[in-house]
């Protein structure tokens, strides 16, 4: 289940609000590389080179691509993007996703029964770890599945990872990719003879949230030529959200288009809004309507490109979300008008709220005049709530890479730096009993545990 801790301290949407800064010129000033006192106190370098953490924290590299071996006795596979966080018996089970398109040295290896494709050489390890983050085993989950990014936590105990592809069958292609695939954290029989969910449509997805009272599912769409889309699945009449009742959907008469696929279309005043990057000021808010998609499965045109821009709403970059306060935060990393975006940005957070049909823009930054600098962030990617306030960003854009935090007030803060490379973060999400941060560094393919003195971060 989704974590209680998590979501009862999720940002007050229409109240409080995440705000950087008030503007775009204020974000990307000079003022901004000299942030707040917020968070926890200054990076400290690491003597090993790896992670700068404030004075008091410390990490445990829980799995290394190419160092750490899995149950089958394979190497830990490359690039760990997305991952999910579930209690368990022994401690805590990670599923973490690898994003491998086929060039990566350490594929996910394709072993019988949890492989949907033997050409393709991404997939999903599970994790377990004790109460402390201690590495206990690591084994696959699915395998045979095409650059797996992001995904999300269902309310019913699983993870949906999704394919950031629109790869065709062809070549060492023995299937279509560009679905969403359920993973079981704990039961093993669940995850054999993966079954593509098809009804949530064929295209390169990044994150998915799950609505937990009515089971719809929210997804962005990373992709651009036309730039993406943001889309809501409504089941079926009946269905219920539990453990297996996708797969069943899936696999039941008329499974392929099961439910509605929908693409939103935003306005303001009437006036309807062609992509998100017109929004420069937190607090703007749009009306939302829903648009049905003509052939979720791409037949032969790809699902972004069956809309003219006077029907959706596009954005560049739809990366991480969360589902919590009753709706959905969802970022957008980056825009420019070279990539046909209205205005230029470097980052923003926003809110869809169900309830009322709107969503409101809560963070934006301005265009990072130098990212180079430390105590300027842009392009945030993947998404997680702290249950101390605030949420925590994971930097995916130039320059220095950090893990970035926002407080309660607005305040950003780098909570931890890489000092390895310039190579992303990666699927942030924190332990239930709140003592843990796992994050990954990308590339060379680091999962780590972070623990500290964490508390609310104003000092």
């Amino acid at each position: 289940m989704t974590s209680p801790l998590s979501r009862r301290n999720l940002l007050r949407a229409g109240t409080l609000g995440i705000v950087f800064a008030g503007s775009i010129e204020a974000i990307s000033s000079s003022a901004f590389a000299h942030a707040p006192r917020t968070g926890y106190g200054p990076l400290v370098p690491d003597p090993a080179g790896i992670l700068a953490l404030p004075e008091g924290f410390s990490y445990r590299i829980v799995a290394e691509a190419g160092k750490t071996l899995l149950e089958s006795g394979h190497p830990t596979p490359s690039d760990p993007d997305g991952t999910a966080c579930f209690r368990s018996s022994h401690g805590f089970s990670l599923v973490n996703n690898h994003e491998i398109g086929g060039g990566e040295e350490f594929g996910v290896p394709p072993l019988p029964d949890l492989t949907f494709d033997p050409g393709a050489q991404g997939g999903t390890t599970t994790i377990d770890v004790d109460a402390h983050g201690n590495r206990l085993r690591e084994y696959v989950s699915v395998a045979g599945t095409h650059n797996n990014c992001a995904g999300g936590i269902t309310p019913w105990g699983t993870w949906l990872t999704c394919e950031e592809t629109e790869q065709r069958k062809g070549g060492i292609f023995e299937q279509d990719h560009g679905w969403v695939f359920e993973v079981d954290p704990f039961d093993r029989e669940a995850n054999r003879h993966p079954v593509a969910l098809k009804f949530l449509g064929r295209y390169a997805h990044e994150a998915v949230a799950v609505d937990p009272h009515t089971s719809e599912i929210f997804l962005t769409e990373d992709a651009s030529g036309p730039n993406g889309l943001y889309f809501r699945w409504t089941p079926p009449r009946h269905f219920r959200g539990r453990k297996g009742a996708l797969r069943a959907l899936a696999l039941g008469a008329g499974g392929d288009t099961a439910g509605r696929l929908q693409a939103l279309s935003a306005s303001l005043k009437g006036v309807h809004i062609t992509d998100l990057s017109q929004a420069t000021t937190p607090g703007t808010r749009y009306r939302v309507t829903w648009v049905d998609v003509p052939d979720r499965l791409a037949t032969t045109v790809s699902v972004r490109r069956q809309f003219t821009d006077d029907q959706v709403t596009r954005s560049r970059k739809l990366e991480g979300q969360w589902w919590g306060d009753g709706g959905v935060y969802f970022v957008a990393s980056f825009a420019r008008h070279t990539d046909g975006s209205v205005n230029e940005h470097d980052g923003q957070v926003w809110f869809y709220d169900p309830k009322h049909e709107t969503i409101e823009l809560k963070t934006i930054f301005g265009v990072n005049p130098d990212p180079k600098v430390e105590g300027t962030f842009d392009g945030p990617d993947n998404i997680t709530v702290s249950p101390y306030g605030g949420v925590i960003l994971a930097e995916d854009g130039e320059g220095l890479s950090h893990l970035v935090g926002v407080s309660e007030r607005g305040e950003a803060y780098a909570l931890a730096r890489n000092e390895m490379s310039d190579s992303e973060f990666t699927g942030p999400t924190f332990s239930q009993d709140g003592r843990t941060l796992f994050a990954n560094i990308q590339a060379p393919g680091l999962v780590f545990a972070i623990t500290g003195p964490w508390r609310r971060p104003h000092y």
